[in-house]
């Protein structure tokens, strides 16, 4: 492998080039066409929020590249010709390579409304939707309200960054509770008053129509299904993602709805492969999704190609799922699967726990039969990743999780903890006589 040429410079690249580093001497370039530097693209909120500066979310100083010969390109791809191995910059530059790694990421995605291209109509994804933000919703007085439209975890972080300037934020929602596809019931329930605390006007089983403009290009309201008009001087687009994949259609890779991978990302093309959002797993694996737009495993799948492309094949290995999000000033964490009602198997059976005054709660899954332990959900509560996921892979029953619940509670010292409520609810609830263990230390490092 002479020269290594990956496009897109977040998570999943970034780490690719850095361990391909550690053990080679290949040439590597970086291309990008979002920003010159690698940047957390989970911070751009505290950006907006006044929290933090774009260069604190840099996690490497400007000199590092050139110390470890990583060549950046700033510059979009036009097109990748796989028979030359060239790709082609808009600008007429093209670049050779020996081995290709798409690391694309994802665009928001648009349906096709009516005005969706107007002046104050954006995601929020990019560098360049931050920037356009802070001249779109600068403050209250230039950008008097907003609508939001979509109800995932980026919908409730615009309305959370614009309620920080207090501009008024109606949320629309097509879902008759929010996010109720990936939450149970209960927690789902408990987000809703949550976002309409906040001030954050929520409008469920709410669709957008259409965009009206004002006549010089920018917009002025929405319609809904509902038959609402609604005035308002931004719209935000967070209806999800999808993979940005369009320069590649005439390459002869395969795609899907992503760049069409094996368990070692490699495509159809020798020599090209796909890491990150933009990738698709040809076959499943378990009940992960074919595409997941999540930071971790854009991080695990740069790591495993590193070794790949070093001569050392690793297969992607995601392990159990878990995921971890705020919801406004409430900490969300998932491990193993806790499916929402609608989309949970016949086997799967909920306990669900919330406390009586706070904005707490947990969802634990189990077998109905055997009794296996799941997944779990916890809201306003941190627990140990490592502790749940070595519980998944000992296979554990729902009794032994809640007898040893402590050694998995996380909180900083002096917090309030809950495991006798949560016990003693269960027990209440499925007439089980759990007796709630010590916390141990010892077990605990036994397991981390």
């Amino acid at each position: 492998m002479d020269h290594l040429l990956i496009i897109g410079n977040g998570i999943s690249g970034v780490t690719l080039a850095r361990h391909v580093r550690k053990l080679s001497n290949t040439q590597i370039t970086l291309i990008s066409a979002e920003t010159d530097y690698f940047f957390s693209r989970t911070a751009l909120m505290y950006v907006y929020m006044g929290h933090m500066k774009f260069k604190e979310t840099q996690p490497y100083e400007n000199g590092f590249w050139d110390k470890n010969r990583i060549d950046l390109v700033r510059g979009y791809v036009s097109k990748v010709n796989t028979k030359e191995k060239k790709v082609c910059l808009e600008h007429g530059k093209e670049i050779s390579f020996d081995k290709l790694v798409i690391a694309t990421g994802s665009k928001p995605n648009k349906f096709g409304w009516p005005g969706q291209d107007l002046k104050g109509v954006q995601g929020l994804y990019s560098k360049q939707d931050l920037e356009l933000l802070k001249k779109n919703a600068p403050n209250k007085e230039l950008c008097q309200s907003a609508v939001i439209v979509g109800g995932g975890l980026i919908g409730i972080e615009l309305a959370e960054m614009l309620r920080s300037r207090d501009i008024p934020v109606t949320f629309l929602v097509r879902e008759r509770s929010f996010w109720d596809g990936v939450l149970p019931n209960g927690e789902s329930q408990m987000i809703n008053e949550h976002i309409l605390e906040h001030h954050i006007d929520l409008r469920l089983d709410t669709n957008l129509k259409e965009i009206i403009p004002d006549g010089e290009g920018r917009a002025k309201a929405v319609v809904t299904d509902q038959g609402e008009t609604i005035p308002c001087s931004l719209v935000g687009l967070t209806a999800g993602v999808t993979p940005n994949i369009d320069f590649l259609r005439d390459s002869g890779i395969e795609l899907g709805r992503g760049v069409k991978v094996n368990r070692f990302l490699e495509t159809n093309i020798k020599d090209v492969y796909a890491i990150g959002d933009c990738a698709e797993q040809r076959e499943p694996i378990g009940q992960r999704r074919p595409i997941e737009s999540v930071w971790y495993t854009g991080r695990m799948m740069g790591e495993a190609l590193a070794q790949t492309l070093c001569g050392r094949a690793m297969e992607y290995n995601p392990g159990h799922w878990f995921n971890s999000a705020k919801f406004l000033d409430i900490e969300y964490q998932t491990y193993g699967w806790v499916f929402s009602e609608r989309n949970k198997a016949a086997h799967e059976v909920h306990f669900h726990w919330r406390h009586p005054e706070e904005k707490i709660c947990i969802t634990l899954a189990y077998h109905k039969t055997t009794l296996a332990f799941l997944g779990i959900n916890t809201f306003g509560i941190r627990m140990r990743h490592a502790i749940f996921d070595r519980w998944l892979t000992e296979k554990r029953d729902v009794h032994y999780v809640m007898e040893h619940l402590r050694d998995a509670q996380f909180d900083p010292e002096f917090y309030t903890s809950y495991e006798k409520m949560i016990v003693a609810a269960f027990n209440s609830t499925t007439n089980s006589k759990v007796k709630l263990k010590k916390k141990s230390w010892k077990r605990i490092l036994q397991r981390i």
